[in-house]
């Protein structure tokens, strides 16, 4: 939970130098390639392992930051990451900060469950449909879950619609239950 909330706030700070500079797309970009590569076991040693001194990890991370591209600006954050001891956060301050400029897109993350793979078309649609219930852009990850039996269960943040077959069985289930 500390974690969390330490990396809501470096993201915060992150997105609001981002947005003051016109680089909001580009530090996120930036700081998920990061994340990325911090998640290999050596990588991820290399910056946090208190045996390195501070200056051996500001050379990894000037290296890093090279590979991936970033101004002199996500440079300083990354140092300063490493100069507080809190680059084992990397990885949730990337996250949170995709959300924060998903946020601020009006972009929706959703998934949509089928009892069999969904073409593109209805899958298309069933985005279009999202999008209008949610006045959202709404990014779709499909999952195939044959127990559902049939129709589909759409979920977009809190939003739940849930049309399988399932569902309508076991409500119907219910229903005779309470006659008897």
């Amino acid at each position: 939970m500390r974690q969390t909330i330490l990396a809501r706030r470096y993201a915060k700070a992150i997105f609001s130098l981002g947005k003051e500079h016109d680089k909001i797309d580009s530090y996120s970009e930036t700081l998920s390639a990061i994340a990325d590569l911090y998640k290999s076991g050596p990588v991820r040693d290399a910056l946090t392992n208190p045996l390195y001194p501070l200056d051996a990890r500001q050379k990894v991370m000037a290296k890093i930051a090279q590979i991936a591209k970033a101004d002199p600006i996500m440079t300083a954050f990354l140092n300063l990451l490493l100069e507080k001891k809190r680059a084992d956060i990397l990885p949730d301050i990337a996250q949170e900060m995709q959300v924060m400029v998903d946020n601020a897109q009006n972009i929706s993350h959703g998934t949509v469950i089928s009892a069999i793979e969904l073409d593109d078309s209805l899958r298309k649609k069933i985005q279009v449909t999202l999008e209008k219930i949610t006045g959202n852009k709404v990014i779709l990850e499909t999952q195939v879950d044959p127990s559902i039996i049939g129709g589909i269960i759409a979920k977009v943040g809190d939003l739940v619609l849930d049309g399988s077959i399932k569902t309508q069985l076991n409500g119907l289930k219910e229903s005779i239950k309470g006659r008897e």
